[in-house]
């Protein structure tokens, strides 16, 4: 077996296609008609881009959300959506439970899917309790301290970290 030196590379067996040329005698097996067919739309010129064959196209069919600004597509890979529950809700809740979305989900609190969850500071909350979330506006975490409670903000890896004891 020869050794393999810069000047003996070759691309490896199918790795190189020849370009078909159109247009170039009939000897060429692609003259004439240039591959085309006959007559018709495809024949003529191309085909506008984002044509369905007469179906209403997917760029029409989307709303135009003007002016929404580039995070105003549906749920996408990079925006987070977040539950939002306040106070009054967090209320209802027995005494010395902990929290969670997952908690609030099975409690019929928050619904559907979301990456996270944020406490709002609406309304009043009058039992300790330990809040596990995301976000807390700055009012949410000082009425849970001053109901004797702990506000613990979830960092993106599920870790609890400033957790503040009333």
């Amino acid at each position: 077996m020869e050794l393999l030196t810069l000047t003996n590379l070759r691309p490896g067996k199918g790795a190189r296609k020849k370009k078909k040329r159109v247009g170039r005698g009939i000897g060429s097996g692609h003259g004439k008609t240039s591959t085309r067919g006959q007559k018709g739309q495809h024949a003529r010129n191309h085909v506008v881009a984002g044509f369905e064959g007469g179906q209403t196209p997917l760029h029409r069919r989307l709303p135009k959300l003007r002016g929404k600004g580039k995070g105003a597509m549906p749920i996408g890979l990079t925006r987070k959506v977040y539950g939002i529950v306040n106070l009054n809700q967090l209320n209802l809740l027995p005494a010395g439970t902990v929290v969670t979305s997952e908690e609030l989900r099975t409690r019929g609190i928050v619904k559907g899917r979301h990456d996270g969850l944020r406490v709002l500071g609406f309304g009043d909350i009058s039992v300790a309790l330990t809040v596990r979330a995301q976000h807390f506006s700055a009012t949410a975490k000082e009425k849970i301290e001053a109901a004797g409670g702990t506000a613990e903000i979830i960092v993106g890896n599920g870790a609890v970290t400033e957790a503040s004891e009333a």
